[in-house]
């Protein structure tokens, strides 16, 4: 009896070991999400420019295209953004929607510091658009189709290699459809 008390807690973590190593080889970035293949939900938010459109469901028909959440205060959404303004020279249409900003103002100066890459942005100061969508933190960004329909999700900073890798065939792809 001495013997499996003392084997136990061994056994234990040896199991528990096992458990964090298998995890080691899991991609983070590949969380399932609920919107893949479903159309965006509905919403109309206030805009972020002062002088600009908000955004809303309406505004993603017609062509494919990129929705990126973002923050102020995001520090990976500050590495991101420039590969946001390259895509966004290079003719890829990039929706914002700001997301859980405890004022109005922040993301439009945010933009307004680094460069604004989107056609339309929302202020989602309650962060409800991003709840209807999946996010769990910011960086998001969603692939949506020409009839609205979700097609990706990529959690974290869009880099060169996501893009070339899977956001930008997919794009194409969509485009071609088109």
């Amino acid at each position: 009896m001495k013997r499996i008390l003392f084997l136990a807690p061994i056994v234990g973590f040896v199991v528990l070991i096992g458990v964090f190593f298998a995890g080691l080889h899991r991609d983070p970035t590949l969380l399932p999400s609920m919107m893949i293949g479903k159309p965006v939900p509905q919403f109309d938010l206030p805009p972020v420019r002062p002088d600009g459109p908000g955004f809303a469901t309406a505004d993603l028909k017609g062509e494919p295209a990129l929705v990126n959440f973002y923050a102020s205060w995001c520090v990976a959404c500050r590495v991101e953004h420039p590969m946001l303004m390259r895509l966004r020279a290079e003719g890829v249409p990039i929706h914002g929607v700001d997301w859980k900003e405890n004022e109005t103002g922040p993301g439009y100066q945010w933009l307004e510091m680094r460069g604004d890459p989107y056609i339309h942005v929302g202020d989602d100061r309650s962060g409800r658009t991003g709840i209807d969508m999946g996010v769990s933190a910011v960086p998001e960004t969603f692939v949506v189709d020409k009839r609205g329909v979700v097609r990706y999700r990529h959690v974290g900073a869009i880099t060169p290699e996501d893009w070339d890798r899977k956001i930008g065939p997919l794009m194409k792809k969509l485009q071609a459809e088109s």
